[in-house]
């Protein structure tokens, strides 16, 4: 417990130094945040559009934190050594995995916090109560264990240049496609069947529908990111390379 602790709160801090790293997971999503609510580019339900786009870009946030950030920083770290170093350590492999899934759910506590004050200012009135933020707090949850999951997946497999391709190029079909800033009704119907598959799809789903629509999240949807949750760290914590 003490490793998993210590290389936790390291990889908090590594995460708020780097730059790059704050881009993405705080400066991209505002300024779509931003761009999407003031603009109309793409089409929106009824019921305003900051009531849409808000919590598609609280989805966007596990993307960017769990998906993107995570795999290229640790992508980098294996093919510098540095896991390799840290594989040999009491911390081990999985407690490894653990302490960085521990530390975006932390970045990602502080990234909830600072786009919700944004889309507060720009006249969001979030939906469904108490019952309602429990809901969303477990849906980003199991959507951080699964994206994350993947994320390491993809670290643990590829060579870095081609993990960093790798990574931007899905965070920009999930953004596309997943329901977070164009409604899941303006794609064609496989499209969006697919989409309720992935893990980015259903949280999507769960946070429109709870915070946009003061409604029942879709068990369908609860089913998705539970095995995505389960299924992808432990896929990856079986297959990931150290060197």
């Amino acid at each position: 417990m003490r490793a998993w602790w210590a290389q936790t709160r390291a990889e908090v801090q590594m995460t708020i130094r780097r730059g790059e790293t704050l881009l993405l997971t705080l400066g991209i999503p505002i300024l779509l945040l931003v761009f999407f609510s003031l603009t109309h580019v793409t089409t929106t339900p009824p019921g305003g559009r900051i009531n849409f786009i808000a919590p598609g870009i609280l989805a966007l946030c596990v993307l960017s934190t769990s998906l993107v950030a995570l795999s290229i920083a640790t992508g980098f770290e294996r093919t510098y050594g540095v896991l390799r170093r840290l594989h040999v350590t009491p911390l081990g492999q999985r407690r490894l995995i653990a302490a960085k899934i521990s530390a975006v759910v932390v970045t990602e506590v502080i990234q909830v916090v600072v786009l919700g004050l944004v889309a507060l200012g720009l006249h969001w009135k979030p939906r469904g109560g108490v019952t309602g933020a429990l809901e969303v707090a477990g849906a980003l949850l199991l959507g951080s264990a699964g994206c994350a999951g993947i994320g390491l997946l993809l670290a643990g497999r590829l060579r870095a240049e081609v993990n960093l391709a790798a990574a931007n190029g899905l965070y920009l079909v999930l953004l596309l496609m997943s329901g977070i800033v164009v409604p899941l009704t303006s794609l064609p119907s496989a499209i969006r069947r697919v989409a309720l598959y992935l893990p980015s799809g259903a949280m999507a789903d769960v946070l429109h529908r709870v915070l946009g629509q003061a409604g029942p999240a879709s068990p369908a949807d609860w089913w998705t990111l539970g095995v995505w949750a389960l299924a992808a760290p432990l896929l990856a914590a079986r297959t990931f390379r150290f060197d």
